[in-house]
């Protein structure tokens, strides 16, 4: 039991596009459909109902993130270099805690594009160590998959809408965070958002070029995929002449 905890991952170690990766993968697309197949009857629920669904996902989320911070401190494996919540999934987690207590529009629109973005890397391509069924390959999968899963419901059933302008906030955010990600890495000699360096291990990132080009294409990509998640889920507002 207490291996399911532990700091090594010898017992459950990861490999990408196993069987345990593929059902999560399979699992976040089934999330979506869900959503996307009920969201009528879920409209049509009481809205004290709806929040305290919404409530509850927060505390669930909130509870994942604090014990996934306790388990790396009870492991020694904490340190300020990589153990601060400044991961783009970490910033993502907690947007979404505040989205679902708040219901802000400004951060469904900024969710659905950099959250999705983020979490369909992540999951796909995840930089991990442990597999099921172990505390931080659930930790890691169940976060993500409530990013994209939460930002599908506002959109579908709780009916935000993401527009052009949507692009724009969500790029504005992500310059904004850029150079003070950028420097707590120089102080705390870190690597968050890989913006020093690429992960070790395959991912996405090393299609776009070698360091300092890569962070380049990590922008054109990041517009080209908000772009494409406006085209096909976003609102399409068109003047008449």
């Amino acid at each position: 039991m207490l291996s399911l905890f532990s700091g090594s991952s010898s017992d459950f170690p990861f490999e990408m596009f196993s069987l345990s990766h593929l059902v999560m993968i399979a699992l976040t697309v089934t999330g979506v459909i869900f959503i996307g197949l009920f969201r009528y009857r879920l409209q049509n629920q009481q809205e004290c109902r709806l929040r305290l669904g919404e409530l509850i996902a927060a505390f669930t989320l909130i509870v994942f993130e604090v014990g996934y911070y306790m388990w790396l401190w009870l492991n020694d494996s904490w340190d300020v270099s990589h153990g601060l919540p400044l991961e783009l999934s970490s910033i993502s987690v907690m947007m979404i805690i505040v989205l679902l207590i708040r219901r802000n529009r400004h951060f469904v629109e900024i969710m659905f594009l950099v959250g999705i973005s983020g979490a369909v890397q992540a999951i796909l391509t995840p930089v991990l160590f442990f597999d099921f069924p172990h505390f931080r390959f659930i930790h890691f999968f169940l976060t993500h998959m409530a990013v994209i899963w939460v930002v599908f419901y506002f959109i579908w059933v709780r009916r935000y809408h993401i527009t052009i302008h949507s692009i724009w906030k969500a790029m504005l955010f992500l310059n904004i965070l850029l150079p003070f990600i950028y420097l707590v890495n120089v102080w705390v000699d870190g690597n968050y958002w890989f913006i020093m360096e690429k992960p070790s291990g395959g991912s996405f990132l090393d299609v776009l070029g070698p360091h300092p080009w890569y962070i380049a294409g990590m922008e054109a990509a990041a517009l080209v995929f908000f772009t494409l998640l406006w085209l096909i889920f976003g609102k399409k507002e068109f003047k008449k002449r």
